[in-house]
């Protein structure tokens, strides 16, 4: 018998049917090991030994594939083809031989695609486990721990509030953080444009005026008002006759193949996918033996592949579409990695594949790498020159016209921003003729500040300079959006004012380690590393000379000396000029004081000189810091006790204060309170609010408001309630009804049975019904037995049924989540049903123990 390890389980259903009955296929589900997220996992002292483990919920998998290693005769390691898949494939490799359970024969096997002819050819061509890529991949695996575990302390206790840093994720951040600082030092500059519309032989054109009064018009020229009327009444009283028509052929050649980078930015572009999605997409197609692997820096494509992209053309097409001789792309790969094929189909007789998202996604490859193939576009691009009988003005006007469409008419490349003018049709046009004045128009304009980083246009852009690798831009840009150090809006980065203090305090203190070169450079010497040409110790050994004192310096800093520090670097963005000249440190409160950064326990705010007199502050970087005034603000008094009754701002948001000092009382604000006046607060101060006893029980009812909205609470049961209103009147009847139907929902949470956002439809595998539902962490999906948690990346609205049967199939292959592995064995034991009904008995005992 010969085991074949590969990373997912999709990959193994899909190999297994290729090869005879002498293989097994197992999925390691992933990495099966990392190194442990604690100090000393990475020792710098002893060659950068490292110390791995097993990943807990991946016992099961490696338990089955050390049984199964012991009585094999070969053992094949089929992970992909890269960095990571290499790494995969060397951790399962030292497991068993740990575990004694490593076959005598053992070989690696790489495939660039799922398909019964490449993995069968692949088998074929086994070779030894790549030493440089394993040595690249635990170089970057150990420097980025080194970075982690190293800087993100000095954060914790010098700028409280921060999260975390990392190597790649901060400079990243520096990208958006300086956009944003570009764009508030813009200033727009006002312009203005004069056109024309003519007509020639019944078509209507566009010029516009390039020359006024004997002078040359730029962009900018014309600044104001006045000069823009005086120029567009030159415009009207002149009469315009064409002086020179220039016409120049052009062509355009078709993009090559996607690189993993550019399919991130043209499904962005072109799809609305995020990064992630894309990859998660993307590998769900390899996967299916739809595309040829996605993690790659190559353009090039198979020569049986270009010969089946030439003949699918000339069948879709003709000839004419077809180039004389194949495209051949290079790319500047320098490592293993970047040395694979362009990510293209595997079958260019299959124009669609899959449904929902995968089939948006397949079509995307498939006409990019068609479009690779095909002839290039002609043109004819022509520019026309208008002059008024003193030659003193001049209108011109440009236009395109494709005189063959070549790879055009099945593709073309999307752009980040604007597009040129030159896509006009003009007619055509003789020296000599007058073309008919229609309209004269000044239009005013005001230039644009450059425009924030959509996840396109960041990738490219990180790309241009070095920074991370494409398999790597999905999980960064998803851990700036988790952090909470960017927010995106119609699709653009905004950076947020905590990703603004954590790059400051980086630029200031740790400048070198967020530069943009130096960062570059690292990922030159580990691509070295992986190409056999460095040795892994010397690259961390060089990067840790430096770093290590440098963090050490920054820890002896006192907080008061950092704040200080960043209240300069950040002082044009905290105190910006005001528009009446004064002084923008000026305290508003008590007229005197002066503004300054300051640290406290809950993060950074800005506080007056004169504390404790004037107790002015304004949250900065911390959840729910608008930069908007966090003074108390007061309410009225309590009739029963005296007390000032006031409204704050705190850690976790607003809130109500009954007193002061330890004795004090408090209560959080509801978001679905309109107006928050004294009685409100008094109701919320209040809380609980005893209904009545029940009938049945004698026991109280009450009603209050908890971390997860408001809810009823009898006999340590629970039902929720809809709105704050509800808290308050809730009747005796309608409590009992509630808790009894909260009761009949199985004791879910503290309501009843949820009704679904949304109905998908049947499962496209098992039939059961899949729903979208609300629940206690966020919203997730079901089919009844098995629930999985909808990621941030998927908007809930966009959701398809296909993406959620692969959530709900992918958390079904991970068995039962922790903390509940004891209860989901004792059916399995009761009743040894056969493979195929195990899974369905446990899934529906875990449910019951959620």
């Amino acid at each position: 018998m010969q085991l074949v390890i590969v990373e997912s389980p999709a990959k193994a259903k899909t190999i297994e049917k290729y090869l005879g009955s002498d293989y097994r296929v197992l999925a390691s589900y992933g990495h099966v090991r990392d190194l442990p997220p604690k100090d000393g996992s990475v020792n710098p002292d002893n060659g950068f030994a490292m110390e791995w483990e097993n990943y807990a919920d991946k016992a099961k998998q490696l338990k089955a594939i050390a049984d199964l290693a012991k009585t094999a005769d070969r053992l094949i390691l089929a992970t992909d083809p890269d960095r990571e898949g290499e790494a995969i494939s060397w951790h399962v490799q030292e497991v068993l031989a740990k575990r004694k359970a490593l076959p005598k024969d053992v070989q690696r096997v790489t495939f660039n695609a799922i398909t019964k002819a490449t993995v069968t050819e692949a088998m074929k061509h086994p070779r030894e486990l790549d030493t440089d890529l394993i040595d690249a991949y635990r170089a970057r695996r150990a420097l980025d721990y080194l970075v982690g575990f190293t800087l993100s302390p000095v954060l914790w206790r010098k700028l409280p509030g921060a999260k975390s840093a990392g190597r790649v994720q901060s400079v990243s951040l520096r990208l958006i953080v300086e956009r944003e600082r570009e764009i508030e030092l813009f200033r727009a500059q006002e312009y203005w444009s004069v056109t024309a519309t003519l007509e020639q032989d019944g078509t209507p054109f566009v010029a516009r005026l390039t020359q006024w009064d004997g002078n040359k018009i730029d962009r900018l020229s014309i600044g104001n008002e006045a000069d823009a009327m005086r120029a567009k009444q030159a415009v009207v009283d002149g009469r315009f006759a064409v002086q020179s028509v220039e016409t120049k052929p052009a062509s355009r050649n078709p993009p090559p193949p996607f690189t993993t980078s550019t399919l991130q930015q043209e499904a962005a572009r072109k799809l609305g996918f995020s990064a992630d999605h894309t990859m998660r997409i993307a590998q769900g197609l390899y996967e299916d033996g739809a595309i040829t692997y996605m993690r790659t820096d190559g353009v090039q494509m198979d020569s049986s592949a270009i010969s089946a992209a030439r003949l699918a053309v000339a069948n879709r097409y003709d000839a004419s579409y077809v180039p004389d001789s194949p495209r051949q792309y290079q790319s500047k790969a320098k490592n293993a990695q970047e040395a694979h094929e362009a990510i293209r189909p595997t079958d260019f007789t299959a124009e669609r594949f899959g449904g929902g998202d995968h089939a948006r996604l397949y079509d995307l490859v498939f006409k990019r790498a068609l479009a690779s193939q095909m002839a290039s576009a002609r043109m004819e691009r022509t520019a026309v020159d208008l002059a008024d009988g003193t030659g003193r003005t001049m209108l011109r006007a440009t236009g395109q016209v494709v005189l063959f469409p070549g790879f055009l008419a099945l593709y073309e490349e999307g752009t980040d921003d604007s597009q040129d003018e030159d896509s006009r049709r003009l007619p055509r046009m003789r020296e000599g003729d007058a073309p008919a004045k229609k309209a004269v128009d000044a239009e005013q304009h005001f230039t644009q500040p450059p425009p924030r980083f959509s996840e396109a246009s960041l990738v490219k852009r990180m790309e241009e300079l070095g920074i991370g690798r494409p398999s790597t831009y999905a999980s960064i840009i998803k851990t700036l959006k988790d952090r909470e150090y960017v927010r995106i809006e119609k699709n653009r980065f905004f950076a947020e004012e905590s990703g603004r203090l954590v790059t400051a305090f980086l630029e200031r203190f740790f400048e070198k380690y967020v530069a943009y070169d130096y960062t570059a450079d690292l990922e030159e010497e580990l691509d070295d590393v992986s190409g056999g040409r460095a040795e892994w110790q010397s690259v961390l050994e060089a990067f840790w000379r430096d770093f290590k004192p440098r963090t050490t310096e920054v820890m002896d800093f006192k907080p008061s000396e950092i704040t200080a520090e960043l209240d300069i670097f950040l002082g044009d963005y905290l105190f910006p000029d005001q528009a009446d000249g004064g002084d923008p440190r000026l305290c508003p409160n008590c007229g005197e004081g002066r503004l300054a950064l300051r640290g406290g326990k809950f993060g950074a705010f800005i506080a007056c000189s004169n504390y404790p007199e004037c107790k002015f502050t304004r949250r900065f970087a911390q959840p729910g810091g608008d930069g908007e005034e966090a003074m108390p603000e007061g309410l009225g008094k309590d009739p029963e006790t005296g007390l000032e009754v006031e409204r704050k701002s705190g850690r976790f948001g607003p809130y109500i204060q009954l007193g002061e000092g330890k004795e004090a009382k408090r209560a959080s604000i509801p978001k679905d309170i309109g107006e928050l006046d004294l009685e409100w607060a008094l109701k919320l101060l209040g809380l609980p609010r005893t209904i009545g006893t029940h009938p049945e029980t004698g026991e109280p009812i009450e009603a209050a408001i908890g971390r997860y909205g408001p809810y009823l609470k009898h006999a340590g049961k629970y039902a929720r309630l809809q709105t704050t209103a509800d808290v308050f009147e809730t009747g005796m009847n309608a409590a009992v009804v509630k808790l009894a139907e909260a009761a009949a929902g199985g004791g879910r949470g503290r309501g009843a049975a949820r009704e679904p956002l949304k109905i998908l439809g049947p499962h496209p595998r098992t039939e059961l019904e899949i729903k979208l539902m609300e629940g206690r962490y966020g919203a997730y999906v079901t089919d009844g037995e098995t629930n999985a948690t909808l990621p941030k990346s998927i908007e809930q609205d966009a959701l398809t049924l296909e993406e959620a049967a692969q959530l709900i199939d992918a958390r079904a292959a991970q068995g039962p989540a922790k903390g509940k592995k004891k209860g989901a064995k004792k059916p399995a034991a009761k009743k040894p049903a056969t493979k195929k009904a195990a899974p369905k008995k446990k899934a529906v005992t875990k449910e019951k123990a959620a």
